[in-house]
C-alpha cells in the first residue's frame, strides 16, 4: 500500500524538500538548507511546518460534549469554546492509544486532532467524522511566529496559547489555534485545500522558513514533548510519561480509568527522565541506559540537540532516579557517558 501525498506535494518539492514516508504519508523531511538550520530558525526567528498527515476528527450535534468528557481523559469543564486542550485516549487497560490536541470550536463542535496513524482508532471511540482529506493544517512556530503570521493577516498575531479561532481568508473559513509541538510560540491553521497553496506561499514571502519533520523531531525532543509510539504508547502510561495532569480525576469517568486509579495508588513502575551525553554523538532509541552498571531501562527517544550541541535522549527508566546521576548508555555497540537531568532539555525563547 503506497504512502499518501499531502495536498501540498508539489509546493514542498518546489521549495526543496526531500519527502519521505511517514505514518503512511509522504512527509517533508527537510529543505535545501537542512534540519539544522530549521532548528535553529525555529529557536531564533519562525519556520512553517505542513503537520496535514495529522487527523481532523469532527465530533458535533448535542451528544459531542459528553462523548468527549466521558472517554478522553482530560475535563473539558476546565475550558470552554474556543479553547483547545491536550488530552489522552486509552485502552480499557489504562495504557495510551493516543495523544491528542482538542480543539473546541464552537458549543456544539470540536475537532479532535490524533496522530496521523491512530485516527482510524479514534473514529472508533468518538462520534466523529474524519475530514483530514478536507484540509491542510500549518504549523507557524518560533518566536517570530506571530508577528511574521500577522503580515500575512495581522488576525494571526492575537491568536494566544491555546486559543481557537474561526477566520475568513480568501472566502474560506480558516481555523486557528495557538498550539504547537516545538516548546516554542506559534499557531496551528487548518486551511481548506482551496486556499491551502495560496496562504502556504504568502507565509513563506512572509519570511518564515520552511522546515520537515526533522527539525520537528529534535525540537520537540530538545523540548521533552512525548511523541507517540515512544514515550506514550500501547504498553506504557499517562503516570510513567509524568503527564499526570490530563487526568481528570475530578470528573465522573473516562475510559481506562480503573487501570490508573490503581497505579496511582501503588506509583507508576517508571518515569520519564532526560538524558544528555558527554559528546556530540547523537543517542539513540532503543539504548540500554546503565547505573552504576546496572540497566534501569532504554532510551525511548534519542537525537541531537543542535542548541546544547550535545547528544540528548528520553527514556522510562525504573527506580528512584536524581538528576544529575552518571549513566552510561550503549548507543549501536558503542559505550557512552552521559547523566540524567531535569526537563526540558531546552526552554522556549523568551
Amino acid at each position: 500500500m503506497s504512502n499518501r501525498r499531502p495536498f501540498l506535494y508539489e509546493q514542498h518539492v518546489e521549495l526543496g524538500a526531500k519527502m519521505v514516508p511517514f505514518g503512511g504519508w509522504e512527509m517533508p523531511l527537510q529543505y535545501a538548507t537542512g534540519t539544522l538550520a530549521e532548528h535553529l530558525a525555529c529557536r531564533r526567528d519562525a519556520v512553517v511546518f505542513d503537520v496535514s498527515h495529522l487527523g481532523t476528527v469532527r465530533c458535533t450535534g448535542v451528544g459531542a460534549f459528553d462523548a468527549l468528557q466521558s472517554t478522553l481523559t482530560n475535563d473539558l469543564t476546565k475550558i470552554g469554546p474556543g479553547r483547545a486542550q491536550y488530552t489522552h485516549l486509552l485502552d480499557s487497560r489504562g495504557f495510551v492509544v493516543d495523544d491528542i490536541i482538542v480543539w473546541w470550536v464552537g458549543p456544539e463542535e470540536f475537532d479532535v486532532m490524533p496522530n496521523a496513524s491512530n485516527t482510524s482508532g479514534v473514529l472508533s471511540a468518538l462520534p466523529g467524522v474524519d475530514v483530514t482529506a478536507e484540509r491542510v493544517v500549518l504549523a507557524v512556530q518560533g518566536p517570530k511566529a506571530r508577528e511574521k503570521a500577522g503580515l500575512v493577516d495581522e488576525r494571526f498575531a492575537q491568536v494566544r496559547r491555546n486559543d481557537v479561532t474561526v477566520l475568513q481568508y480568501r472566502g474560506a473559513e480558516l481555523r486557528v489555534a495557538g498550539t504547537g509541538y516545538t516548546g516554542e510560540a506559534g499557531i496551528e491553521i487548518a486551511a481548506p485545500n482551496a486556499v491551502a497553496a495560496e496562504l502556504l506561499g504568502e507565509i513563506v514571502a512572509a519570511g518564515v522558513t520552511p522546515a520537515g519533520l526533522g527539525a520537528r523531531d529534535t525540537l520537540r525532543l530538545e523540548a521533552a514533548l512525548p511523541l507517540y509510539g515512544h514515550e506514550l504508547s500501547s504498553t506504557s502510561t499517562t503516570l510513567e510519561a509524568g503527564l499526570g495532569w490530563v487526568l481528570g480525576w475530578n470528573k465522573e469517568t473516562f475510559r481506562g480509568r480503573g487501570p490508573v486509579e490503581a497505579e496511582r495508588q501503588r506509583g507508576p513502575r517508571r518515569h520519564l527522565h532526560g538524558v544528555v551525553s558527554d559528546t556530540r554523538q547523537p543517542l539513540r532509541e532503543g539504548a540500554e541506559v546503565l547505573v552504576a552498571g546496572r540497566s534501569h531501562g532504554l532510551l525511548s527517544s534519542g537525537n541531537y540537540s543542535p542548541v546544547l550541541e550535545r547528544g540528548i535522549g528520553l527514556g522510562l527508566l525504573s527506580g528512584e532516579l536524581e538528576p544529575e546521576t552518571p549513566v552510561t548508555m550503549l548507543v549501536r555497540d558503542r559505550e557512552v557517558t552521559g547523566r540524567l537531568v531535569s526537563l526540558p532539555f531546552v526552554r522556549k525563547a523568551t
